[in-house]
């Protein structure tokens, strides 16, 4: 396996979990500002790592 789809599904699989972190967040939380800054940096740095891993998966190209 091509190592930048190995780091491709690594990025990808730290910004499903950042998702699914902000998901659990936003379910819990009350409405301080504390709460709504989390929100915000964990679903902005999970979509960046979700969109950033699956661009690299798919333009990276297998060579045999």
């Amino acid at each position: 396996m091509n190592l930048k789809r190995t780091f491709g599904a690594l990025l990808t699989s730290l910004g499903i979990g950042g998702l699914i972190y902000t998901a659990i967040l936003f379910v819990n939380s009350s409405n301080s500002n504390y709460a709504i800054k989390n929100l915000v940096v964990f679903g902005v740095l999970g979509i960046v790592f979700f969109i950033a891993g699956i661009s690299l998966i798919r333009t990276t190209k297998d060579e045999a």
